[in-house]
């Protein structure tokens, strides 16, 4: 084969010339034009094939039909004898009958004559430019005709005539002025040319797979899992996993076959069609035949790529053999061409053609890869994702597409890859892989569903699968006539996938006359076993044997492969690594690409850096320029240690983001960019730039407001392990992240770690008072070194001062106390510890090491503890990450709600009436369907947009109109306007201005129009915890009127069970993609949930049938029509309808981009209206073409150019557009002249607000019920705090030290509003968006829906309360009268219904989760401290402490729990605690200072001791709080103040959620 015509990859790089490589042209007009190259070109007289340059040979088959009376020469016939090449001879090239071209070239001595084919390619591209697009009008020869066409030595062949269609003269002279664009063909063949001078090796990897069969998980039947079940997996859990170490698994899954044994063989440049319907196991054999095994319990049989091993292929080259899912999961703030770069960055090969650098190399295929797939124009708009808007999301399909291509690997395996693409669109697509895989030599496997004739035609082989079993597998020319043959019944106007994934489903396949299911291999395992017997099996396999054979009896193959493997890989590249750079480059291009990440998230920047300053702020104010003096000692030590928690637990935030991305990470990691372990090192590097200057700007803040040591050296060390046990902690918080399967794991892993660390830290308690069972956490760490090597840094260089509060014994003149000297005399002594009598200043060191046991001569040491435990955290994560590999495999499975006595019976009806439906026997019967016979309509239809800059207008003079009785389809090119329009008439518009008429019934659509229509919106909405049957009932229950039985309203969702065929599913959660129902099951409930409903008025859909292969869309739309049989008008948006599916509809409204109607009216008996239409108006309608698809062609849908000039115009000037605005008028007048009665008053809801608050209740309970990780995580981390603290003040004595200890302990109760809010938050918010859907349809009120969320919160508090409660207050040892612990309780329980309430009030003032979660850091730490505990009120700044103290909900919450705890404790120092001080000569101790003692709450041990005076600072609790602002008197105050604040969030609450719908439409 000639060299010109050698794959190419990123294994084998091709050069673009930038002046070659300009904005795009149209991608058909490429793929035709690389298609004829590739026929044209011959190869070398004197070489054969295969061993001249040594590539793979290729067999493959590509019949296509032509079209029309356009088709391509085609050559001689080649022949195929013994799977090897048949030897090259000269082929007499024969125009076809119908052909009115002929080629003729000189040949020069590469095979390729340039002068003349500069000339052929440029009338090629004129000609294709030019004629209609029709997918099948471009012939393909199979791949030997085409490879003895290239081997031929023929000399000559004609230029090709420009044959024009009809099109303006301005068409052509367009398509002339933009013939010398883009060419991608052009690039690839200079490309291929260097390539071979260059030497560089190719790679070409056919697949052969024999008795391929995969075990899954199967046999069980699980029960949705609830709270109470979550509590007992987390008890048994540990001992199950024990009995598994000895092989007891009484919960493992049983073992399922999945795909049954087959076999077959798809060489390089083959195309393979995977078809079947949902659950027959495409994804499946996909990923099997990709060489992805994980997720499945066994994978047997053999399969071979060029010979090598699957084993040796998943070690060495597992980058070579890739798999793309069904979704677009791209990280969101990247641009595309970013997103693009950084692929190519890790995919760069060693081996370039010469005088090409790295850099040049990855724009020039940058440059062709978004030129090739149209999407130039979105280089730098950012690829955004379901919550962030970005490209379309066509563009982000084919940016997943580039991405893969960059993987430069020889088999690719694509999964629905044109899901939610216009038919236009999926075409381009289908023939983008047709020309990837033709000039790549690549081996390719693609399932679609819903594929048009055109896709199919652009295969060579189809698979079809039957629940697992493959009931063909061959050319896909055949496959039809093979399934003819079998006894099915031929059906013409269905497309052949559609007819071959038909033949496979019992409800849609019809036997041929004289045949029925006995006579005909019907069953799974008799249509393979029919398959195994055929011509089609034995060629099939003797094709797969003779590829084998020559695999194995060539080495040469193979050998060229793992060559052109290694030429890819850069130096410090190991030779068995599958990954092509060094693993430095892999961490310094994730390095880079996560730091752009970071940065362009301009929002979390200004956030991130606004949040730390304005803490700082509040922080540095709160404890502003503290003094060098005893008074300053502790609240010092306070400061630094909020200045070092609070940034080393900002990087837990982190967390919830990390594992979001797991989705991402894993799928580059099996296209082998770069390794698991890479990422972990990339991340934290990539963490610095931000967190390093944030931090810094925080540092600076809070050292130099709070007072701290004034010099660089104090302050750059303080920074440095501010900022090192940040990266410690961040490190810490990450492999707790990779080691754990989900979020909720982890946070409650993170609730005991951090109570520990927070606890040990060594500020509340000094580490030679912990429990000595419990001292080791101390050592264990981290925070606890930065902590002393902080302190130490700050108490090393100061001197402390005595106030005179804090000389004792001291003056008191308000308690007529006085005599003793204003400053430390002999005979007194300074209240801090380590203080000798007589000493005024008492050095920083002195102070630390006797208080705390610090030293300066740790700080280094510390560094150095830091530094260990950082790289032990990074080797942590890097292990963790490569071998856990947690979050990678998502298993989608249905979850049943458990089954009682009205269940059993109701499923048992279902099933037993099922297979009535089946035979026909039974149809639905809808007379129970009250339609109300009233025309729609709809004029000078104009809805603008506010944008940057003006106004944008969406739709333009739009009319229309929908009568009983009728099925009318929305169609028009993506982004036309469809959706919006849909939006607009069920007026369901938030933002935006619409002008024109909307009536129904010939007046204006009043407030119950929304609850008497149905919307099925194109993103299933659901509350996740409900089953089918209960959010049919739910929907039945508020939507249908009040008046109507419910047992009426329960048989009815019954009979849409039926209906939409969810018997089976009944009682399956809906859960959330990935988890529950499957895309097609989720659509059908979202249809089902608008018809329990009966809507009386309307009902619109917004494609109801994308995502669903072709039988699951026929059998919606039939139901449609039996709908509009009972009366029902339906307007519904589709794409991808094939013809069959089109005939359906009665009448079609066709929109172009803008907004603009191109056609409104009746589709007519097999689309004659519609085609007389367009062909009068300049538009050719082959006669095997799909209307559907070719109208949208015409009118410029996707990247063609459209066909008989501006359709929007020929519409508003046609005859057809009068006869519109006549019918519309008719209609009006005839429904004014029959007015409806009117009956009773018109309510915007169909329920009574009692009916609402009861139903919506019930379901809000059994959600969070079902929601079982969600309230056990909550309820666990109450536990572990609770369990934390309790042991670590165990039993507190009536020591002093003990009376410290018990604030401490209250103090944690400040704690728990911070979990509550972490968790309620996000609860809301994904609640308020089902709501907002749920609202549109007039359901139920706002209030109803913030009173139901907040009321099922309520059980769960009161058992976090009571859980906490129990193990804090009796744990410590808290006062245990009754009137004491139950007022400690209530106060408890107030706090967590607050708590609770305030996230909701925040949530419902938040737009989103992430503005939700600015709040939190603001608030606690305001809350924090300014109660008076962190700062005593007496040493607030006044501007704080008179205004800031009384607004602060901790301030009561405090003082009520310190007051309850500590009044009328008793206070018994221990000898360690005494101050000692010596009395004046002659005066025994209670002479000299009994009198001071006295007033200020204390006592003195030993009043008739002459030597040495022990004083106690407290006498019983309440001196203690006396000095905190605080009295038990007024504990009765704090609770009642409490409850106000509780009070206030549920009016916001309520008021927000009446007037913050957060929903912009």
């Amino acid at each position: 084969m000639s060299g010109a015509f050698n794959e190419i990859s990123l294994g084998a790089p091709f050069t673009a010339n930038p002046e070659n490589v300009t904005r795009g042209t149209d991608p058909q007009v490429e793929h035709a034009v690389a298609e004829h190259e590739h026929d044209a070109d011959v190869a070398p007289s004197t070489e054969t094939p295969a061993l001249a340059h040594g590539t793979a040979p290729e067999t493959t088959g590509h019949d296509r039909r032509s079209s029309g009376n356009q088709t391509l020469a085609e050559d001689g016939e080649g022949s195929k004898t013994d799977g090897a090449l048949a030897p090259p001879k000269r082929i007499g090239q024969q125009a076809s009958a119908s052909s009115s071209m002929d080629f003729v070239g000189d040949l020069e001595p590469h095979g390729v004559s340039v002068h003349r084919g500069k000339e052929e390619f440029a009338a090629l591209e004129r000609r294709f430019s030019n004629m209609s697009q029709h997918s099948n009008e471009l012939e393909r020869r199979t791949s030997i005709q085409r490879m003895t066409s290239r081997m031929s030595q023929a000399s000559g062949f004609n230029k090709p005539q420009r044959i024009i269609t009809q099109q303006s003269a301005a068409d052509v002279e367009k398509a002339k002025a933009e013939e010398e664009e883009f060419n991608l063909a052009e690039i690839l063949r200079s490309g291929r040319e260097k390539q071979d001078q260059a030497g560089i090796k190719r790679k070409a990897v056919g697949v052969a797979w024999d008795e391929l069969e995969v075990i899954g998980a199967g046999g069980l039947k699980i029960n949705i899992r609830n709270f109470s079940s979550a509590i007992i997996e987390q008890v048994m859990m540990p001992a199950l996993s024990l009995l598994g170490v000895f092989g007891y698994k009484p919960f493992a899954p049983k073992p399922r076959t999945i795909l049954h044994k087959n076999s077959g063989v798809l060489k390089p440049g083959e195309m393979c069609l995977v078809l079947g319907r949902p659950s027959a196991g495409c994804s499946t054999f996909l990923k099997s035949i990709a060489n992805q095994r994980d997720g499945f319990m066994e994978v047997n049989g053999d399969v071979t790529y060029a010979g090598v091993g699957w084993k040796e292929m998943s070690k060495l080259y597992s980058g070579e053999v890739v798999y793309n899912m069904e979704d677009d999961d791209h990280l969101p703030t990247l641009t595309v061409a970013q997103t693009v770069r950084f692929a190519l960055s890790l995919k760069t090969p060693k081996k370039r053609i010469p005088g090409v650098s790295p850099k040049e190399f990855q724009e020039q295929v940058l440059d062709m890869l978004l030129s090739m797939l149209n999407i130039k124009h979105t280089a730098n708009t950012i690829v955004g994702n379901a919550f962030m808007r970005g490209v379309s999301g066509g563009e982000r399909k084919r940016v997943s597409i580039a991405e893969m291509f960059c993987s430069g690997a020889a088999l690719c395996s694509w999964d629905n890859s044109t899901r939610g693409l216009d038919a236009s669109t999926a075409l381009d697509y289908a023939k983008s892989l047709r020309l990837l895989t033709d000039i790549m030599q690549q081996t390719t496997f693609v399932s679609l569903y819903q594929a048009g004739e055109g896709i199919y035609q652009q295969f060579d082989k189809v698979l079809v699968l039957n629940e697992g079993h493959v009931v063909y597998f061959g050319p896909a020319t055949e496959a039809r006539q093979y399934m003819v043959g079998l006894g099915y019944k031929d059906l013409p106007r269905q497309t052949s996938a559609d007819y071959l994934t038909g033949c496979t489903d019992t409800n849609e396949r019809q036997f041929a006359d004289g045949k029925d299911a006995e006579s005909v291999p019907s069953t799974p395992e008799r249509m393979e076993e029919a398959y195994r017997q055929s011509d089609i099996y034995r060629r099939m396999a003797l094709e797969k044997d003779e590829y084998r054979q020559l695999m194995s009896a060539d080495e040469k193959h193979r050998e060229e492969f793992r060559q052109a493997v290694h030429e890819q890989k850069h130096s410090g590249v190991r030779k068995k690594s599958p990954y092509t750079v060094p693993f430095i480059s892999q961490v310094w291009a994730i390095t880079k690409r996560q730091t752009i990440l970071k940065f362009q998230d301009k929002f979390g920047v200004y956030t991130g850096y606004g949040t730390s300053i304005v803490i700082a702020l509040i922080v540095g104010s709160v404890y502003f320029r503290l003094p060098e003096s005893a008074s300053g000692a502790f609240t010092r030590g306070g400061l630094l240690f909020l200045g070092l928690l609070f940034n080393a637990l900002t990087s837990f935030s982190e967390l919830p983001g990390q594992m979001m991305g797991r989705p991402i990470l894993y799928r580059q990691v099996g296209y082998r960019f770069y390794r698991p372990a890479a990422f972990a090192v990339a991340a934290v590097a990539a963490d610095v730039p931000f967190n390093a200057s944030n931090i810094f700007i925080f540092s600076i803040v809070l050292y130099f407001m709070g007072g701290l040591y004034s010099s660089a050296g104090a302050f750059f060390m303080f920074y440095l392990f501010v900022f090192t046990t940040f990266m410690v902690m961040a490190g810490f918080f990450r492999s707790l992240g990779v080691a754990t399967k989900d979020y909720n794991v982890a946070a409650r892993l993170a609730s005991v770690l951090i109570s520990l660390m927070v606890t040990y830290t060594g500020y509340m308690i000094p580490v030679f008072a912990m429990k000595r069972w419990l001292f080791w956490i101390f050592y264990l760490n981290p925070l606890s070194y930065g902590y002393e090597a902080i302190f130490a840094n700050e108490f090393s260089r100061i001197n402390l001062t005595c106030d005179s509060a804090y000389i004792i014994p001291r003056n008191i003149p308000t308690a007529g106390i006085t005599g003793f000297p204003d400053t430390v005399g002999p005979n007194q002594l300074c209240g801090l510890t380590s203080a000798q009598a007589g000493q005024a200043v008492i050095s920083g060191t002195q102070y630390m090491n006797a208080a705390f046991e610090y030293y300066k001569s740790h700080i280094w040491r510390n560094y150095g503890i830091l530094l260990g435990f950082f790289i032990f955290f990074m080797v942590l994560q890097m292990l963790f990450i490569e071998l856990l590999q947690q979050g990678q495999q998502h298993f989608s499975i249905v979850v049943f709600k458990k089954e009682d006595k009205e269940l059993k019976k109701l499923n048992a009806r279902l099933s037993e009436r099922k297979e009535a439906f089946r035979a026909g026997k039974l149809d639905q019967d809808l007379s129970g369907l009250k339609m109300k016979p009233q025309p729609f309509t709809w004029e000078h239809l104009n809805y603008t947009v506010p944008v940057k800059g003006g106004q944008k207008q969406l739709l333009n003079d739009v009319f229309g109109y929908v009568k009983p009785g009728t099925l009318t389809a929305l169609m028009g090119a993506s982004g036309a306007g469809k959706t919006t329009l849909l939006d607009v008439l069920a007026d369901r518009k938030s933002i935006g201005v619409v002008s024109g008429d909307i009536l129904m019934n010939g007046k204006r659509i009043d407030r119950d129009f929304q609850r008497g229509c149905g919307y099925a919106e194109q993103l299933d909405v659901h509350e996740w915890t409900a089953t089918v049957r209960e959010a049919l009932r739910f929907s039945a229950y508020l939507r249908q009127p009040q008046e109507v039985p419910v047992s009426e309203k329960n048989d009815y969702v019954e009979d849409i069970i039926e209906l939409l065929e969810l018997q089976d599913l009944a009682d399956g959660m809906i859960g959330f993609p990935g988890f529950g129902l499957s895309v097609e099951a989720r659509k059908r409930v979202t249809i089902g949930v608008e018809l329990a409903a009966k809507p009386e008025l309307l009902l619109f859909l917004d494609e109801p049938t994308s995502g669903l292969d072709g039988q699951s869309a026929y059998n919606i739309v039939r139901f449609l029509r039996k709908l509009t049989a009972a009366g029902q008008k339906i307007l519904c948006t589709i794409h991808q309808p094939n013809a069959l599916l089109f005939q359906s509809f009665d009448r079609l409204l066709l929109l172009q981009r803008g907004g603009e109607c191109v056609y409104f009216g009746d589709i007519g008996q097999d689309s004659n209206v519609l085609i007389d239409y367009l062909e009068r108006n300049g538009a050719k309608v082959p006669h095997d073409a799909n209307p559907a698809e070719f109208m949208l062609e015409a009118i410029g849908a996707g990247s063609r150019r459209r066909i008989g000039g501006d359709w929007g115009e020929k519409w508003r000037n046609s005859p057809e557009f009068g006869d519109v605005k006549e019918e519309i008028r008719k209609l009006k007048e005839e429904a004014l002249a029959n007015p409806e009665e009117q009956t009773g008053k018109r309510r915007e809801y169909a329920t009574s607000f009692l009916f609402q608050f009861k139903t919506v209740l019930e379901r809000t309970n059994s959600a969070l019920w079902r929601n079982a990780d969600y309230q056990w995580t909550r309820l666990f981390a109450h536990i572990a705090i609770a369990m934390v603290v309790g042991l670590t003040f165990l039993r507190l004595d009536d020591s002093l030290q003990s009376l410290q200890y018990r604030v401490f302990a209250v103090f944690f109760a400040t704690i728990l509003p911070a979990l509550v809010l972490a968790q309620i938050e996000p609860q809301y918010i994904m609640s308020r968006m089902t709501f907002n859907r749920e609202a549109s349809s007039k359901m139920y009120s706002s209030t109803i829906f913030a009173i139901t969320q907040m009321l099922a919160e309520m059980p769960y508090s009161v058992g976090c309360a009571v859980a906490f409660f129990l193990l804090l207050y009796y744990m410590v040892g808290f006062p245990t009268e009754s009137s004491r612990a139950g007022y400690f309780f209530a106060m408890i329980l107030i706090t967590e219904v607050y708590a609770v309430t305030l996230g909701q009030a925040l949530a419902a003032l938040s737009p989103s989760i992430i503005v939700a979660a600015l709040f939190n850091p603001f608030l606690l730490v305001l809350f924090s401290v300014f109660c008076g505990v962190t700062a005593p009120y007496a040493n607030l700044p006044y501007f704080w402490r008179s205004w800031m103290y009384w607004l602060d909900p901790f301030t009561w919450l405090v003082k009520g729990l310190v007051t309850t705890g500590l009044h009328g404790v008793p206070v018994v120092c221990k000898s360690t605690e005494f101050l000692l001080f010596p009395p004046p000569s002659g005066q025994t101790c209670g002479q000299y200072a009994n009198g001071f003692a006295n007033a200020v709450g204390g006592y003195i041990n030993n009043p008739n001791a002459t030597d040495e005076c022990q004083y106690c600072q407290y006498s019983v609790g309440d001196s203690f709080f006396a000095s905190l602002n605080m009295d038990f008197s007024e504990r009765g105050e704090a609770i009642g103040v409490f409850v106000c604040f509780l009070v206030f969030n549920i009016i916001v609450l309520l008021v927000a959620a009446r007037f913050l719908k957060w929903s912009k439409r």
